[in-house]
Parts: C-alpha cells; sequence; structure tokens
C-alpha cells in the first residue's frame, strides 16, 4: 500500500508540469525511502531524473518496492483544478490498479485515475566529466534562452573561467548573450577547461519555462560537445534534473 499527503498540492502539480515536458506516460519507482523517476523523451534525446525522498511530503508510507505508471497529462488536468492552500493525497491500491487522488480545500473532492502497465527499462544515468559549472537564476537562464530563441532553433554554449557565452545564429539575425561571473543571473562559475556545445532550444526552452516554478537557482554542467545536465535546485529535500544530448555541428 502507498499513500502519500502535501499540505500545498501546487507543489506536486509543479512538478509533475516539468516531467510532462519529456515524459507523457511515466513509471515511478515507489520506495519505503521515497519516489524515484527516470525517464527519456521518446526521441532519446533528453532524460529526466527526479527523486522526491519521504521527507519533502507531509505524510508518507509506502510498504514496499513498487512501480506504478501514470500518464501524467492525464493527472495534471486533475492537479489544476487545485486552488491556493489545497492539499492533495495519492494512494494506491495495487489490486484494483487505481490511484486515488483526493483535494481537499474549501471542499472535498476525490479521483480515481487507472494506473498503466509498468515499464521495465533501466534507464542508466549518463556518465559524463563535466569540465564547466556553472550557477544562474532560473527566470535569467530562461529570459536568455528566449532570447536565444528570437533567432534561431539552436544555440551554441560557451564558457571559461569568467564568463558564459550563449551564441544564436540563424538565416537573418544573430544573437550573442554574455554572462559575467558574479553578476545577477551568474552567480558562480568553475571551468577546468574552456568548453563548448550546441543544444536545440525547442528542448532547452520547454525544460527551463516548466522548471521556473520549482526552482529560482540551477547548476548547469557540460562539456565540449557532451550532454549538458540542468540541476533545478529544490527548496526542500528532493531533486530534478535534466540532461539534454547536444547538437554535432560539423566544421
Amino acid at each position: 500500500m502507498f499513500k502519500a499527503k502535501m499540505a500545498d498540492a501546487k507543489v506536486l502539480k509543479d512538478m509533475m508540469g516539468a516531467i510532462s515536458i519529456l515524459v507523457d506516460e511515466a513509471t515511478f519507482d515507489l520506495t519505503p525511502e521515497g519516489i524515484t523517476l527516470r525517464a527519456m523523451d521518446p526521441s532519446r534525446v533528453a532524460m529526466v531524473d527526479f527523486e522526491w525522498p519521504k521527507t519533502v511530503f507531509d505524510e508518507y508510507s509506502c510498504s514496499e518496492t513498487m512501480k506504478m505508471c501514470i500518464n501524467i497529462s492525464e493527472m495534471l488536468k486533475l492537479l489544476r483544478r487545485t486552488g491556493k492552500d489545497e492539499s492533495v493525497e495519492l494512494s494506491l491500491d495495487e489490486k484494483s490498479g487505481k490511484l486515488k487522488i483526493s483535494i481537499r480545500g474549501n471542499y472535498s473532492r476525490t479521483f480515481n485515475m487507472p494506473t498503466l502497465e509498468a515499464m521495465d527499462e533501466e534507464v542508466p544515468t549518463p556518465k559524463v566529466n563535466f569540465n564547466v559549472k556553472a550557477k544562474t537564476t532560473t527566470q535569467g537562464l530562461r529570459e536568455a534562452i528566449e532570447d536565444a530563441s528570437l533567432v534561431s532553433d539552436h544555440v551554441r554554449i560557451e564558457a571559461d573561467q569568467e564568463k558564459m557565452i550563449m551564441n544564436a545564429s540563424g538565416d537573418i539575425m544573430g544573437a550573442r548573450i554574455e554572462f559575467k561571473a558574479g553578476d545577477d543571473v551568474l552567480l558562480e562559475m568553475t571551468a577546468k577547461e574552456a568548453s563548448k556545445a550546441t543544444f536545440s532550444l525547442s528542448y532547452l526552452s520547454e525544460i527551463v519555462k516548466a522548471a521556473v516554478p520549482t526552482s529560482e537557482i540551477v547548476v548547469i554542467e557540460f562539456s565540449t560537445d557532451m550532454p549538458i545536465k540542468l540541476d533545478f535546485q529544490q527548496d526542500k529535500d528532493g531533486q530534478l534534473k535534466f540532461f539534454l544530448a547536444p547538437r554535432i555541428e560539423v566544421e
């Protein structure tokens, strides 16, 4: 039996919204210690790595390790019905295959949502040696990505010890966005060696935009022509990380 309660339903709604950017049907691992999910998008270009220990919840109980596969979009339809100061409780009955979602606020309502057949695929964490590590504000990164998206569908990110630069080049216009260590957006910067890599702006934009409600600070790590890792720092315990494969350009 699995049961978890959050006093603020918005926290769950925002996190499910971030996960839904990459996956529609998600298989969560439920354990006595908490909830985890590691999944790739259908094109296998991006990956989400999510973890909520039981300390994130106001109440949490899970009698044994189990898997729960749900349609995130359908769950979000229900969670979007939550308002301010409303709580949400999840309970899973493996025998019936139903996830019960109870929302309580000015009035109470309960939805019974069918679970799906769990996927057995194990998604390993990418083994990458990152040469660059930058800490930025999530909103600042979002604004920079939106600037780059005005002129192109991809962006080249370059970094050294002192700065991080985003270069976007389209058929008509180009854009150069520069952050210097210690400014209002680039809070910290370290680089073992100067690095650069190109990424799809459609993926970056969707990921960062969706993660903004969950996190104020993001730690970015990358190396030349290697995947980028976006670690959105959480106010409570837990983690929300995304990995995105680079776009390899021919010189």
